[in-house]
């Protein structure tokens, strides 16, 4: 299994919702280290909650709404105790957590997100948004080189 795993999720129809989407597709068309796996995904469901369990790394991308377009974050995550509803879409945390009950294990995870502007119908990112792409990738980057290296560091 893979030391560190990306999650980059949202819906690459809804122009910026699409942000996590399309970088994590770019990043597992490069991505040459099999102790990296990237997926993809239009939502976190429980179904990923065993390969969270087996990273010792997860780093999750998205786009949010509330903030200033544009505006780039990157939070270490806690797990969220208490059953997630019987829903198939979870936050982070609540993924985190759902890791944790089944699996008993928890890793380091951080979430990358930036403020987007447009969550039209669309498929492609506000000029704010498209903006950060560099930025995104390359705390994703470092992050992951950090854990490889064996030093990830608490920020």
């Amino acid at each position: 299994m893979a030391r560190v795993l990306i999650i980059g999720y949202g819906n690459p129809l809804r122009s910026d919702d699409g942000l996590g989407w399309q970088i994590a597709n770019e990043l597992s068309r490069s991505n040459r280290c099999a102790e990296i796996e990237v997926l993809p995904c239009h939502q976190l469901t429980p179904e990923l909650a065993q390969a969270v369990s087996a990273a010792e790394l997860v780093l999750f991308i998205d786009c949010v709404r509330d903030g200033q377009p544009g505006n780039f974050h990157c939070d270490e995550l806690a797990p969220q105790p208490g059953s997630p509803s019987l829903t198939h879409h979870l936050t982070p945390g609540a993924l985190l957590g759902l890791s944790s009950e089944l699996y008993g294990a928890c890793p380091q995870s951080y979430v990358l997100t930036v403020c987007g502007q447009n969550f039209e119908p669309g498929d492609v990112l506000s000029p704010v948004v498209a903006a950060m792409l560099g930025a995104v990738k390359s705390r994703v980057r470092g992050l992951s080189e950090e854990c490889l290296a064996g030093s990830v560091s608490r920020h």
